[in-house]
């Protein structure tokens, strides 16, 4: 068997037994490994650790089930922990928020929203009193519009040009002052928000490989888990995540398109030195 085959194996165990909330013997035991072999070699192939696996798989359990308005006790027996403050602890930790919070998903909470155009085609963004919660590139506004209420099913959204949005514009049109600020609210794990705050120090026209990424963000061993925390940032553009390419050279994957992603990167080293460095958002 194949290292490739017993990790599956044990992926597969994971996934079928979650519940049962294996601990790290039994799941080496599906590899025929040593609980150590087993965890240093799951964290070659996986990226994360295989507690770290268990918990994502058992977070994402839980968020289907509080979603279908399933109590937060209910999530917490039906995934299989011990308590709900486990379950609490697990949402802090993953989510950045509380089971209740994202239950409500945005409830009492006001996100206008605007369509704009860019140099790289029409675009949506929202923002709520605390900052910009999400910037995404659109061909069609109706698929962006729907996105943004599966993000936020309980928030009142509003159409409406907000202060924050015109910013975005000025931004494009190169009308960034350098003691301009934008603010973000962003909604994300410590894990995700730490790869992103290192995304903003990829100086304009410059490009970082996702290895050294994620050594900036000190995750140096996880460069799989810190790709998909790139491939999730939900504030297009102003967090670059388009500056991170492969250690080949290669542009790799974009959220919005390895077209868009090409422009992008060109466009910034054409006009690198007449460009405003973006300030670290806050």
């Amino acid at each position: 068997m194949t290292d490739y085959q017993r990790i599956a194996a044990a992926i597969a165990y994971i996934r079928e037994r979650f519940q049962e909330q294996p601990d790290l013997e039994a799941m080496a035991q599906q590899a025929n490994w040593s609980p150590f072999h087993f965890q240093r070699k799951f964290q070659q192939w996986a990226g994360v650790s295989p507690k770290k696996f268990l918990q994502y798989v058992s977070i994402q359990h839980a968020k289907t089930l509080l979603q279908d308005q399933q109590s937060v006790a209910g999530a917490t027996y039906e995934t299989g922990l011990s308590s709900p403050s486990r379950l609490h602890d697990l949402f802090i930790t993953l989510e950045g928020m509380t089971p209740g919070e994202y239950r409500q998903g945005g409830a009492e909470l006001h996100i206008q929203y605007s369509f704009g155009e860019s140099p790289f085609g029409h675009y949506l963004v929202a923002s709520t009193a605390k900052g910009i919660c999400k910037l995404t590139f659109c061909e069609e506004p109706e698929a962006a519009l729907t996105e943004l209420r599966t993000e936020w099913p309980f928030a009142t959204l509003e159409q409406a040009v907000a202060e924050a949005h015109t910013a975005v514009a000025r931004f494009f049109r190169h009308e960034f002052g350098p003691t301009d600020r934008l603010h973000l609210h962003l909604k994300g794990t410590p894990f995700q928000l730490k790869v992103w705050e290192s995304l903003l120090r990829i100086p304009e026209g410059r490009l970082a490989t996702y290895a050294r990424v994620a050594e900036q963000a000190q995750y140096s061993r996880a460069v799989r888990a810190v790709g998909t925390a790139i491939g999730s940032n939900p504030i297009g553009y102003l967090i670059p995540c388009h500056r991170v390419i492969r250690q080949t050279g290669e542009l790799g994957q974009y959220r919005w398109g390895s077209t868009r992603k090409a422009a992008l990167i060109g466009w910034e080293a054409a006009h690198a030195e007449s460009l405003h460095e973006l300030p670290l958002l806050t």
